[in-house]
Order: C-alpha cells, then sequence, then structure tokens
C-alpha cells in the first residue's frame, strides 16, 4: 500500500466491535483479545475519559454527580470516530442515548452478559475502577438497572458464565465472521 493511500481518508469506514457491560464484566480484558484475534486497534473508553480529566476514573466519577458523569462521558463517545477498532466502553454509557446511538452507528454492539456474583467479586476485588453510581444505590440495584439496558442495545449477547477472556473473544469473532459470510 501507497504512502498516499494510507493517509488518505478511507472511503467506507469499517465496522467497530462494542463492548458493553457492567464494570468487571471484562470488557477491556474481552476487547484487547479481539484486538489480537482481528488484527484490529483497541480503545478503552475509561481511558479516554482519564486521559482528558488528567485524573483515575474513580476520582473523575466522585467529582461529579451521576448525571454529570453520564453527560461527559456521553459527549466524549460522540466525538469518537473510529474504523477496525474494538471499543471497550464504560459500564454507565448505556444511560446515553445519543452516545449509544453513535455507538451503534461505528459497528456491532456486543453485551458481555456476566452474572451478578461475579460482577460483585470482581469490583470487590479492584475497588478504584471508577462506578458512576447515585449515593443511595447499591450495586446489585446498579446491575439490575442496567441489566435491560444492556440488552436492549445489544446486537449479540456474550453470555460469559463460564468462558475465559480468550474464549469469550474467539466466540464473539467466531459469531460476527458468520454474520459477514
Amino acid at each position: 500500500m501507497s504512502a498516499q493511500a494510507l493517509i488518505a481518508a478511507p472511503r467506507r469506514l469499517a465496522p467497530c466491535i462494542v463492548l458493553i457491560g457492567m464494570a468487571g464484566a471484562g470488557k477491556s480484558t474481552v476487547g484487547k483479545e479481539i484486538a489480537r484475534l482481528t488484527g484490529w486497534a483497541c480503545m478503552d473508553t475509561d481511558h479516554l475519559l482519564e486521559a482528558a480529566y488528567g485524573a483515575p476514573l474513580q476520582r473523575v466519577a466522585d467529582a461529579f454527580d451521576k448525571e454529570t458523569f453520564i453527560r461527559a462521558e456521553g459527549e466524549m463517545i460522540c466525538s469518537i470516530r473510529a474504523s477496525r477498532t474494538v471499543i471497550a466502553t464504560g459500564g454507565s454509557v448505556v444511560y446515553h442515548e445519543a452516545a449509544m446511538r453513535h455507538l451503534a452507528g461505528l459497528g456491532i454492539v456486543v453485551y458481555l452478559d456476566v452474572p451478578f456474583a461475579v460482577i460483585e467479586r470482581r469490583i470487590a476485588a479492584k475497588p478504584d475502577r471508577g462506578l458512576a453510581m447515585a449515593p443511595d444505590q447499591t450495586l446489585s440495584g446498579l446491575f439490575e438497572e442496567r441489566d435491560p439496558l444492556y440488552r436492549a442495545w445489544a446486537t449479540l449477547r456474550c453470555d460469559v458464565g463460564r468462558k475465559n477472556p480468550r474464549q469469550c473473544a474467539r466466540w464473539i469473532v467466531e459469531r460476527l465472521k458468520r454474520r459477514t459470510n
């Protein structure tokens, strides 16, 4: 491929793979594995927020109320322009309809569906992961509130169950290959 072809804007963008799900679902880990399998780029929107605010995600989440955090996250996500990229999103992205419409326009939206007990254990092991919660909200309440939203936006649902991240990534890539063949 020539240097000119590399710097020219593509005529048509290739789709992305967008991962949604609760904090602790494994979106970043599975996303990296999908990127490895496909040779695509990988983007973590939590890292974009950290870079924009110059602070760890939990400090950003703590600095805002839930609605302000969701608005900031949604506006940042709406600015993403990507092709052939695996996008691991923050768990609260499903609250921002414009951000979800934008992500759905970029490609396939995959819900990493993880049982609550696993989410609870993973969050307890890493409490600084940056949850956007109302002060009086419980983790189980948050899970119950978000699950129907994840299901509604998903093009594909990966039941993580007993799958490890590599198995999840392979399962997703296989399903997407079937859709394009």
